[in-house]
């Protein structure tokens, strides 16, 4: 996907748009990440196949809670079976603690932010 995009709900836009490079994918979250509102991020993730580097950038997300924290697992193992990766980036502290406790921070590669993501050069594909 070359062009920008954004899909709504009612509490949750997610702008796709290009990496820094092909195969590069930038999903950002701006609102709130819940069971009400997970469809558009789910969608986005579930468009995404093969070995594809998806950083998703949530400094703009001010709550996370287990819906959406599953779905961004899920497309983490499902990426990495692929020979892909899911990168986080600018967790926020509210989003960030839920993550921190429960134990998922440990298994992404979390950023400080998109920038920095995107600036690692020579990722691996699978962490």
């Amino acid at each position: 996907m070359t062009e920008p995009t954004e899909v709504t709900s009612p509490r949750l836009v997610v702008r796709t748009g290009p990496g820094d490079r092909p195969g590069t994918v930038v999903l950002a979250l701006h609102g709130e990440l819940d069971h009400d509102t997970v469809a558009p991020l789910r969608a986005a993730l579930s468009e995404r196949g093969g070995p594809v580097r998806v950083v998703v950038d949530c400094s703009g997300l001010r709550f996370c809670d287990s819906t959406g924290l599953n779905v961004l697992l899920g497309a983490r193992l499902r990426m990495m079976a692929e020979g892909g990766l899911v990168v986080l980036a600018g967790l926020r502290p509210p989003v960030d603690r839920m993550f921190e406790i429960t134990g998922a921070r440990r298994v992404f590669r979390v950023y400080e932010d998109p920038g920095a993501a995107l600036g690692d050069v020579d990722p691996p594909f699978v962490t």
